[in-house]
């Protein structure tokens, strides 16, 4: 076998694996990562896929959300991750860095030349608006064509934005975040997520609408991960938020540094040998 069809079969492995994870008897749960490090770490305590959040590797190399970020510098993120762990890789790649179908096509062939076998595309323009959603259907179908060209099984986390949108709409977000639901799955995605779902009688409306893995987005005010699992959330995802958390320890430990206290917010702190033994190159 060439080292090329070894490649793609292990990763079409991995494929089958992430999708595996949506059926299992427990939500696949992903606290997104935006580095080689928070991945690793995923790894060695045991989580068995890694999923990347766009905003926290956007904000870490220094831009702001909403693909400000260049495909190629997000990708080359993603690539170090997936070189760097066994497990699989979903990568968040907003909507898909292209306005068309050929151009998110495209998309998905880089995503894959970068070694994650999973994906999220959302629907929206900056959060302000759907895009039509037989346009995104098509994009959709285009991710499903490169996973085909790569003989990988790309798990596709389809992203509504019905229920998240900003500002005053005209839309009923349940109806439509249904029909997008159901077009999303007839249209080859894993997985439907859903942003700003985060009431159980809500999320149990919508599965009726839409039976299948569904991906709620975790984060304070929402139910424990138990109560999400008994409703028949199979994904259970955190965004930025874990970025965004550790930015704000970090803020907590500068400002008391500039404030002349002591040094009690660094106790705790992985130790700096394990952090360079979990990081060692490794043999595959």
């Amino acid at each position: 076998m060439s080292k090329v069809a070894s490649v793609m079969s292990s990763q079409s492995e991995l494929a089958c694996r992430l999708q595996s994870l949506h059926q299992g008897p427990e939500p696949l749960l992903l606290p997104n990562v935006w580095d080689v490090a928070g991945a690793r770490l995923l790894e060695e305590i045991g989580f068995p896929a890694v999923a990347t959040s766009s905003a926290a590797i956007a904000n870490a190399l220094g831009y702001p959300d909403g693909e400000r970020i260049s495909k190629r510098e997000m990708l080359n993120v993603v690539e170090s991750i997936a070189e760097a762990v066994r497990i699989p890789v979903s990568a968040d790649i907003e909507a898909g860095y292209g306005a068309s179908p050929e151009e998110v096509l495209q998309t998905g062939r880089d995503l894959l030349a970068a070694g994650a076998v999973g994906c999220n595309l959302e629907d929206s323009e900056g959060e302000r608006r759907l895009v039509p959603i037989e346009l995104q259907v098509e994009k959709l179908a285009a991710l499903h064509a490169a996973g085909e060209e790569a003989g990988v099984a790309l798990v596709i986390n389809a992203r509504t934005d019905a229920f998240f949108l900003k500002g005053p709409q005209a839309l009923d977000a349940f109806a439509e975040g249904a029909r997008r639901a159901r077009a999303y799955r007839t249209a080859g995605a894993a997985c439907i997520f859903t942003p700003g779902v985060r009431e159980l009688g809500l999320i149990a409306r919508l599965l009726e609408a839409s039976p299948g893995p569904l991906n709620i987005l975790g984060g304070p005010g929402l139910p424990p991960v138990g109560e999400l699992a008994r409703v028949g959330v199979r994904r259970i995802s955190l965004g930025s938020g874990p970025y965004r958390a550790a930015l704000a320890g970090f803020r907590r430990i500068a400002e008391a540094l500039r404030g002349g206290g002591g040094f009690e917010l660094l106790a705790g702190a992985i130790a700096y040998a394990d952090l360079n033994a979990l990081l060692a190159p490794r043999a595959y």
